[in-house]
């Protein structure tokens, strides 16, 4: 089929699926954007809602989970741009110092000025709902907003889109710049199957969405079935988050078409990646969440890397990065952290598959911001074979590393090479992080934090554009885990800067340091 045809086909569903009011309102974005740049330094109010509006079974294996509403808070460095003004609402209030870190990244701009153009609003609200529904929740908090805005000059981001974001952005009267929530199926576990296979991206074998245990086993076996040499399997929850729904299913010593009560049996053995999860809690998810499973990739030399791109509202896909992800969790399934840029022998792939991908979703009508997760294994011959596992059609773990720098340094990336240049024509490379955790650090504030940077000279450096800069300071205290993202000149030189932190940190944290707090203080004598 043609594009022609389907974008026939998409336009004459999409009214069925999509508000009126919010296509109306979608289309605003199309009239303003010129490109990507003048769309980033216009004169607009930017509302950002970073609700992270997921099943809440699945945010709830995460630690600190509230606090992720900080993630999106890179969105300050935009107050660099003197025409801009940002409205960032969250859960419960920010830390002052957290704040005032953030504009004071920004170089050439009055502390005074950037604040004056930032307006922070919260719902007071610390229960796990999700905060849109906080938001829509409180007419008289929304009322304000609008106030705040200047509606004919102002656009909506968030971290995911869901029904309750495009309410949202409906009741403000103002465009969201991302997918509408319409097409969320194809930042699934199975719709991402769907597009990888229309687009012809290789991908491992794997099933449709089931949506009970024994559809789920007889896909299980007749995976094992097309596919004898089989070893291990991946059961997914739909919509899990950073690997979190996962769970590895042992096939060894099967048949070709194992029984199903074997299959049954192995379910209750999963080894699941959330450390909280059982096969009991895990089942009961399958109903409404659904569930796929697809063949697990073995291989001695193996990365997860990752492809970040963007759809503009002309329907222009660009791509923005690629990341080697660091991955955890008993079997290397979640998602701890990520290094920029991708290796050089797989990184122009997984450009080419990521544009494949991007183009497809645009002919769907997506919007903004997705990534794709791929499995890269080294054969003995030194070739890569690279698989794509997922689409996300949200923010991901590797968007607010990539924006920070980029904002920072106002630099572009070249997908000649897949590097990134500085304004200068210096590459730059980072290693980040949103789990540098430990118990030790529990207890420590956000302003603790900012004496240790301090002292330590852990900042980010404007005139060299080199350091480190923080993130998720909210969990700190509660949880002792921390977002950071360390931007150096050679891949070399970010290990360090990340690795500098963690030492400080720790010394920070020490017996000996912690010793020295409880000395009694006098005055030195006269």
């Amino acid at each position: 089929m043609d594009l022609s045809a389907i974008r026939s086909i998409v336009d004459t569903a999409l009214p069925r699926s999509i508000p009126e009011e919010f296509q109306s309102l979608q289309t605003k974005l199309r009239d303003c954007w010129q490109s990507v740049d003048l769309f980033d330094t216009g004169d607009y109010d930017i509302v950002v809602i970073p609700s992270v509006t997921l099943d809440a079974h699945e945010l709830e294996k995460v630690r600190g989970f509230l606090h992720y509403e900080e993630r999106c808070l890179f969105s300050l460095i935009r107050l660099r741009n003197p025409r801009t003004r940002l409205i960032y609402i969250t859960s419960q209030p920010l830390h002052p110092s957290i704040i005032d870190y953030y504009l004071q990244l920004l170089p050439g701009i009055p502390f005074s000025h950037a604040r004056n153009r930032l307006l922070l609003f919260s719902t007071y609200d610390a229960s796990p709902k999700a905060l849109t529904q906080k938001i829509l929740e409180r007419p008289r908090l929304m009322e304000r907003i609008r106030r705040a805005m200047r509606s004919d000059r102002a656009y909506a981001i968030c971290y995911n889109a869901t029904d309750l974001e495009r309410d949202l952005s409906v009741q403000l009267g103002i465009p969201l710049f991302a997918t509408d929530p319409a097409l969320g199926e194809f930042g699934t576990k199975s719709g991402s199957r769907q597009i990888f296979a229309e687009c012809q991206v290789p991908h491992p074998d794997g099933s449709p969405l089931v949506h009970t245990v024994d559809d789920l086993a007889r896909e299980t076996q007749a995976l094992k079935y097309r596919n004898p040499e089989l070893q291990r399997c991946v059961v997914k929850l739909n919509e899990g988050f950073s690997g979190e729904g996962n769970a590895l299913l042992n096939l060894r010593e099967l048949d070709d078409r194992p029984p199903l009560p074997e299959i049954h049996r192995r379910f209750q053995t999963m080894r699941f990646q959330a450390s909280n999860e059982t096969w009991d809690t895990f089942k009961q998810c399958i109903p409404e969440l659904g569930a796929i499973v697809e063949g697990f990739v073995e291989g001695e030399v193996k990365r997860s890397p990752s492809v970040q791109g963007r759809i503009n509202p002309c329907g222009r896909v660009e791509i923005l990065s690629t990341h080697d992800q660091i991955l955890g969790g008993p079997d290397g399934q979640i998602f701890l952290g990520c290094e920029f840029p991708a290796h050089a022998d797989y990184r122009l792939k997984l450009q080419h598959y990521g544009q494949l991908v991007g183009e497809k979703l645009g002919q769907y009508g997506a919007l903004e911001r997705y990534g794709v997760d791929f499995v890269v294994v080294q054969r003995e011959s030194g070739q890569w074979d690279v698989e794509a596992i997922e689409i996300n059609l949200r923010k991901g773990g590797t968007t607010h590393p990539f924006m920070a720098m980029k904002l920072l340094t106002m630099g572009q990336y070249n997908t000649e090479d897949g590097r990134f240049y500085s304004l200068q024509g210096q590459p730059k490379y980072y290693k980040a992080t949103d789990n540098l955790e430990k118990s030790r650090y529990q207890g420590l504030l956000p302003s603790d934090l900012m004496d240790a940077i301090a002292f330590n000279q852990l900042h980010f450096d404007t005139s060299t554009e080199t350091g480190t800069v923080f993130h998720l300071m909210g969990c700190l205290s509660e949880f002792g885990k921390l977002g950071m993202t360390s931007i150096g000149n050679s891949r070399e030189e970010a290990e360090t800067l990340y690795q500098q932190v963690s030492t400080a940190l720790d010394r920070e944290t020490s017996d000996e340091a912690m010793a020295r707090l409880t000395m009694p203080f006098s005055w030195p004598s006269a």
